[in-house]
């Protein structure tokens, strides 16, 4: 098998593996990252949302072989310590309940905020809006990213 060579996290990382094997499970299964969370494996969840070069994308739909030369970020890498604006207010608006879908919404959500940087509800909902939540947690979740936007704005 071919050793495929990306940036996660900052830090460089070869993986042999499969070329057809989903982002997800070489973070996952080899890279031992268990906050990127798998949930339909169809692209349309969100709950395996990471950053590719800076723009969010669900992980489960990019083989091992489309990730050279490219730089992902996941959930673990979003703050060194679990701060990022985003992370706060998720906790600080009590977003979670069952917890799975955060992960990807946070990711998004961060990346929302570095093009809208003052969002509105409509483009919350847009750019939320590949992601489900089963417990139905989205007007917290937009209360967050609200308040998260105040926390970017006063930096």
């Amino acid at each position: 098998m071919p050793v495929f060579k990306l940036i996660l996290n900052g830090k460089p990382h070869q993986v042999d593996a499969d070329p057809q094997m989903a982002l997800l499970w070489v973070l996952r299964d080899l890279l031992q990252l268990t906050g990127t969370k798998y949930g339909c494996g169809l692209g349309v969840c969100g709950a395996c949302t990471v950053h590719e070069d800076g723009i969010p994308v669900h992980s489960c739909q990019i083989p091992l072989s489309a990730t050279s030369a490219k730089s992902y970020v996941t959930i673990e890498g979003l703050s060194a310590h679990g701060d990022h604006p985003c992370q706060k207010a998720w906790l600080e608006e009590d977003v979670s309940q069952c917890g799975y879908c955060q992960a990807g919404m946070i990711m998004q959500a961060a990346a929302l905020l570095k093009t809208h940087p003052n969002p509105t509800d409509q483009d919350i909902d847009n750019e939320m809006s590949d992601h489900v939540c089963r417990c139905g947690t989205y007007q917290r979740m937009r209360r967050a990213i609200h308040r998260a936007a105040r926390e970017v704005s006063k930096a």
